[in-house]
């Protein structure tokens, strides 16, 4: 391993880092914004938590998409569900800003990245299609256990990542449950006891 390897890698997690001041519409139980970066490290988290319920699934390949699959948000930030436009050029902004932040990588690496962003993009193979259902999921549970304003929309999220959330059959027990969660939200009860 050369110096020079070692400093564009090191040069890319520093301009990563980044992604921890890049806010989310979310709140953390505390009422803190939360970070893309947090958002990140827990559907990680989720994806790992049920890892042992996902058969014929390449787990590592899984956690690769999703530790880059908001890279693309580090410079222009997110964009909350709730005021996404379909075909707004958003998707092709982020896959420009994620080519620019791994544009010093050593080609090989910066290739196998570009082909973990454009799979989850695609969310075409069961490892994407399972990490847009995380991320969705994530998204969700966050909702139902955040100290959120009190015009929040948690009616939005009965139908947010539906597509993504029916299949397999574990997504869609979870999706139930979270549900079930939000719509104790909507009544004005806490989602969980």
């Amino acid at each position: 391993m050369n110096r020079d390897s070692i400093e564009q890698r090191l040069a890319f997690l520093r301009e990563s880092e980044r992604l921890k001041d890049t806010l989310r519409s979310g709140f953390t139980g505390n009422g803190a914004k939360e970070s893309t970066a947090e958002h990140t490290w827990r559907v990680c988290l989720f994806a790992l938590a049920f890892s042992d319920l996902l058969d014929g699934v390449d787990v590592e390949r899984l956690l690769s998409l999703l530790i880059v699959h908001d890279l693309g948000e580090v410079y222009e930030g997110d964009v909350p569900a709730i005021f996404q436009v379909p075909d707004d050029g958003r998707d092709a902004r982020e896959r420009a800003d994620f080519q620019k932040l791994i544009s010093d990588l050593p080609v090989g690496l910066r290739d196998k990245f570009l082909d973990l962003f454009d799979e989850y993009a695609a969310g075409q193979t069961l490892e994407a299609k399972l990490a847009k259902g995380f991320d969705k999921l994530e998204t969700i549970l966050q909702h139902t256990q955040g100290a959120n304003p009190a015009d929040f929309d948690y009616a939005f999220n009965l139908s947010y990542g539906e597509a993504w959330t029916k299949d397999p059959p574990l997504l869609q027990a979870i999706r139930q449950i979270v549900d079930e969660a939000t719509r104790r939200r909507l009544n004005g009860e806490p989602g969980w006891q």
